[in-house]
């Protein structure tokens, strides 16, 4: 990246270097000449393409991003936008509120604080508090048949091998954990929070493939790539087990449509430095670096749902209902996190950004 002009004053220059938002510093042309670490982290390989020409030649026509600037360049003066899309090409849609500042020598310092994953992952927590009523009604329905289940399967533990009694402790692992989300069925209603602690995020992980490997992932390849040395994340447990495994059963109906036998999803992790997002119950800014991805080699999803695919009952399922991903939107969201995806054919990603549990101590702290 080429070096900052020497006519930024060197308040402006720690500010850029330093700040918690992504920013970007342009030119008189609208060329990128730097960024920060955390518009590294946003835009990851896309600011290459960012960084090889003139930022509108990355932007679609009519970009908010490009009006934003052009306000600022008219006006002569700081501009700020509330809720821009901002599309770069290459890269998942995305939700943030801009600001445009002049520079010195006709540079400008954008800076974005990003709200959400993209407009229909912002729809759906809006889609899910109209469903509270449909939450209560399922809670009701739901508790009978899972105390049958459960007992049922504690019976069959008695007359089990030591090869069966894990898959047997499993499902009265699982009743009990839906049995708790029940009890808690307000996850799709106005007032609920999840309960965060430090959890280890692995662990979750471990937990959800073995269930998709025992069901709907049966007969996928499932390959993992942690990194070993993340830090607890700060979360609801068992909200993130339904995050996950919902995630996860949609991308094992994704590889298992391919029909050929050599269906693969694919879990990682990674940890994200500078990664902040305007989010969570407080609308303040945190800290959100820990990243997990799950990826397939399905079909790809539609183009058609692509910009409705987090929204409620919206789905391409001759039998789904669509709420899965609605509610996974809503519960990454309570946690002031981000879920994002990209598709073509032969690959999905779905990505969702979590804070870490050292983020409770440094608000404790301030």
């Amino acid at each position: 990246m080429a070096p900052l002009s020497s006519t930024i004053e060197e308040q402006k220059l720690s500010a850029f270097e330093l700040g918690p938002d992504p920013a970007l510093l342009l030119d008189r042309d609208g060329a990128l000449v730097a960024a920060n670490e955390a518009a590294e982290a946003l835009f990851g390989q896309g600011l290459a393409l960012l960084s090889r020409g003139r930022l509108h030649t990355a932007l679609p026509t009519g970009s908010p991003l490009l009006i934003l600037l052009g306000r600022c360049s008219d006006e002569a003066g700081v501009v700020r936008e509330r809720g821009l899309r901002v599309d770069v090409i290459g890269r998942p849609p995305f939700v943030a509120d801009g600001s445009a500042t002049p520079l010195g020598g006709g540079g400008v310092l954008l800076s974005l604080a990003v709200r959400a994953a993209s407009p229909a992952a912002e729809r759906a927590v809006d889609g899910l508090q109209s469903v509270g009523g449909l939450g209560r009604m399922l809670a009701h329905e739901i508790k009978n048949p899972l105390a049958g289940i459960r007992g049922a399967a504690q019976l069959l533990k008695a007359g089990l091998g030591a090869a069966d009694m894990p898959l047997a402790q499993l499902i009265v692992d699982e009743t009990e954990r839906i049995r708790r989300l029940v009890d808690r069925m307000e996850v799709f209603a106005e007032a609920a929070s999840p309960h965060r602690r430090a959890v280890n995020i692995h662990k979750i992980l471990d937990r959800v493939r073995a269930l998709a490997a025992n069901g709907v992932a049966d007969g996928l390849t499932i390959r993992e790539a942690y990194d070993p040395s993340l830090p607890p994340a700060l979360a609801d447990e068992d909200q993130l087990i339904q995050v996950f495994l919902n995630l996860m059963k949609n991308a094992a109906e994704a590889a298992h449509a391919r029909g050929d036998g050599v269906g693969e999803i694919s879990i990682a992790t990674a940890f994200r430095h500078g990664m902040r997002l305007r989010n969570g119950p407080d609308g303040g800014i945190h800290a959100t670096p820990l990243e997990v991805r799950i990826t397939d080699n399905g079909p790809g999803v539609p183009a058609q749902l692509r910009d409705h695919l987090f929204e409620p009952f919206i789905t391409s399922k001759n039998h789904g209902a669509g709420i899965g991903l609605a509610l996974v939107a809503k519960l990454v969201a309570g946690h002031g996190g981000l879920v994002d995806f990209e598709s073509e054919s032969g690959r999905t990603v779905f990505r969702v950004l979590l804070p870490i549990a050292a983020e409770a101590a440094l608000e404790g702290a301030r």
